[in-house]
């Protein structure tokens, strides 16, 4: 893979600034490596990304990150959009690499639905996250579902270790989470909470396996 030059926090900040992002400043990338538990020196902070999850046909999938918490009202508006989103901070996740949970939400049936196939994601699959020129590659290990009359299932889905609010991270992973809205209004259930979200959300968790520059 090309060699990119080393990242300059200033650029970055200023090409986000037009969507009205706060980053943090970002430290080094990590350099290439296999499967870890977490990558030695991953990138510290929060970027703005593109997204790829070649078996189901995304590719860069712009995901713009913002303080706050899945699917909250900033969250949609940027999902309304066509883009995904990435909620940081106490309510919501981690920067691409970074140790913890880092959480990224999209559309299934609006906007363009670039998440329609999330469903059929299979464990082992490949999903990978770049920002400023590294490339994180995450691997599928499980699918759990949550809901959203719960606070104690978002706050599992938010947890820095997703499903165990609570317990410390000790390596990067993804939560990649979409509506299941047509199975709920299949299933006769059309709840809807202020965003006009459904009851149950899927969640496509993986951990970090390589990162490459």
């Amino acid at each position: 893979m090309t060699k990119r030059p080393a990242l300059r926090t200033a650029p970055t900040l200023l090409a986000c600034a037009a969507l009205g992002v706060l980053l943090v400043s970002p430290a080094a990338p990590a350099s290439a490596s296999g499967p870890a538990a977490a990558p030695a020196r991953a990138v510290t902070g929060v970027q703005a990304a593109t997204l790829s999850i070649p078996a189901i046909g995304v590719s860069g999938l712009p995901v713009v990150p913002y303080p706050g918490s899945p699917d909250d009202a900033p969250g949609t508006r940027i999902q309304d959009r066509g883009a995904a989103a990435s909620p940081y901070g106490p309510a919501g996740g981690v920067g691409p690499g970074d140790v913890g949970n880092y959480i990224v939400t999209g559309h299934r049936v609006t906007a363009g639905g670039p998440l329609r196939a999330l469903p059929s994601l299979p464990v082992g699959a490949s999903v990978n996250v770049t920002a400023d020129g590294v490339t994180y590659r995450y691997t599928i290990t499980t699918t759990r579902t949550t809901s959203f009359r719960s606070e104690a299932s978002k706050a599992a889905q938010r947890a820095a270790v997703p499903g165990s609010p609570g317990a410390v991270p000790t390596r990067a992973m993804i939560t990649v989470t979409t509506c299941l809205t047509p199975e709920d209004d299949a299933a006769g259930n059309f709840w809807r909470d202020a965003q006009n979200n459904p009851e149950h959300r899927l969640d496509k968790i993986g951990v970090l396996t390589a990162t490459e520059r």
